[in-house]
């Protein structure tokens, strides 16, 4: 079951696809500004939720990546070694 903050970014999503009809995003508004304060609830994954070993490991593969720059590599360093 989605979690609040996944079915805001849904219609959050909604409203900048140029695809969708007028119709749909003012639909998206509606429901954006009458059940989730107009979009603003908390994110889904808040750090005291997530699984360390997973972080760990994704922060690995940042280090890895030879897309990543130089600054992003250095930060999930200090990242790493500070968990």
């Amino acid at each position: 079951m989605p979690t609040e903050a996944q079915i805001a970014g849904g219609h959050k999503a909604n409203l900048n696809n140029p695809n969708t009809s007028k119709e749909a995003k003012e639909h998206s508004k509606a429901v954006l500004d009458n059940e989730f304060n107009g979009g603003d609830v908390p994110k889904t994954g808040d750090s005291e939720d997530k699984n360390p070993g997973n972080v760990a490991g994704g922060l690995k593969a940042t280090l890895k990546n030879p897309n990543v720059s130089d600054d992003a590599k250095q930060s999930a360093k200090e990242r790493l070694d500070n968990m």
